[in-house]
């Protein structure tokens, strides 16, 4: 009785992506939003540039949402919703920092889709954000994606364009 006032669980967006890429007994981590890959000189935070949290992809997104770039669990959901960090199921600790200072937005323009805790899979919508309205308010839309646990591998390579998408592989990780 009165079950139409509970609360349903929401369906979190997902896309269907290809199976992910595999190449011998190396992680895969793919690209968590659309956009550009550029040059982490061409950030203008100094902790990002030189690469101080551990090796980083920047990217310039084009649209506003990020994606869980591999299966894992979601560890941290910053309250400004800029950043949030999963460690794969491999065991790799992934940091996804949308744009630069725009933490000062204490979550204005950003909205999230998951807690921490949440086990999430490859293509799991995990934020979304306004990239017009952020940038119109004056902070830069790069966005670094770091291996904070860099330490742990051998060898990681980043791979792929300067136009990306969703699924499109940018790390290699050995162990």
């Amino acid at each position: 009785m009165f079950s139409f006032l509970k609360k349903k669980d929401v369906e979190v967006e997902k896309i269907i992506l290809p199976p992910a890429e595999v190449d011998g007994d190396k992680e895969i981590i793919c690209s968590p939003m659309d956009g550009e890959i550029v040059p982490c000189s061409e950030i203008r935070d100094l902790t990002f540039q030189k690469e101080m949290l551990g090796t980083t992809v920047a990217i310039r997104p084009t649209v506003g949402k990020v994606y869980a770039p591999a299966d894992g669990k979601v560890e941290m959901l910053i309250e400004s919703l800029h950043v949030v960090s999963l460690t794969t199921t491999g065991g790799t600790e992934i940091l996804i920092h949308v744009g630069i200072d725009t933490v000062a937005l204490r979550g204005k323009y950003f909205k999230g889709y998951v807690k921490e805790g949440k086990e999430v899979k490859r293509g799991d919508l995990l934020l979304e954000f306004d990239v017009d309205a952020i940038t119109n308010a004056g902070y830069e839309m790069i966005s670094p994606v770091i291996i904070c646990n860099t330490e742990d591998y051998s060898e990681i390579e980043r791979v792929g364009g300067s136009a990306i998408k969703v699924g499109d592989t940018i790390m290699k990780l050995k162990k």
